[in-house]
């Protein structure tokens, strides 16, 4: 069991969870990733760097996927996307979005729903797509590599840590975002 946790089989799992996740957040792409980057670290295969990029390139993918779908769907074409309220909350969204890219789609990328949700709307709002790829693969690679990372060393130092995991990746999420478009206003004005 150990040689098939540490093997290319466990890489391609994870990738598909991970990729998974992006639609349907029941599937639990973060907790392959930290336990494989927990993996990682007690057997030393897969390497660790492996993990991280494996993991963003297919959060990378998903998100990229949810986009496109936001993109093609578009906010006019069913009914209930002409609703007062629906129509609403998409501008909201959109002026969200515009203001602070960057916080939304880090701080995205570690909450489940708010990951689909913001990818879909952000391809229906046509935030503009080389923005959105440099933006969303920043924060795919970055959710990853700080997943896998926080599972190894959580494996190293505290037993039980992927619960603890969660709790602080939002946080950093948060915190990164921020950093990012504070930076980025500075830098537009």
């Amino acid at each position: 069991m150990p040689d098939l946790l540490a093997g290319p089989w466990a890489l391609a799992v994870m990738s598909l969870l991970v990729l998974g996740d992006s639609f349907f957040v029941v599937v639990p792409g973060e907790i392959a990733v930290t336990a494989l980057g927990a993996i990682s670290s007690s057997s030393g295969a897969p390497p660790l760097w492996t993990v991280i990029v494996c993991a963003g390139v297919a959060a990378a993918a998903g998100d990229t996927a949810c986009y496109l779908i936001g993109r093609t769907v578009g906010t006019e074409r069913w009914r209930w996307m002409r609703v007062p309220r629906v129509r609403l909350a998409l501008a909201w969204a959109r002026r969200r979005l515009d203001g602070g890219t960057a916080t939304v789609l880090f701080t995205a990328r570690f909450v489940p729903f708010a990951r689909l949700a913001i990818n879909l709307v952000a391809g229906a709002s046509r935030i503009h797509p080389g923005r959105y790829l440099c933006l969303m693969s920043v924060a795919a690679f970055g959710w990853a590599a700080y997943q896998a990372s926080v599972g190894a060393i959580v494996a190293a130092l505290v037993p039980g840590g992927p619960v603890v995991a969660v709790v602080v990746s939002v946080a950093f999420a948060l915190g990164l975002g921020a950093v990012v478009d504070l930076v980025s206003r500075r830098a537009r004005r």
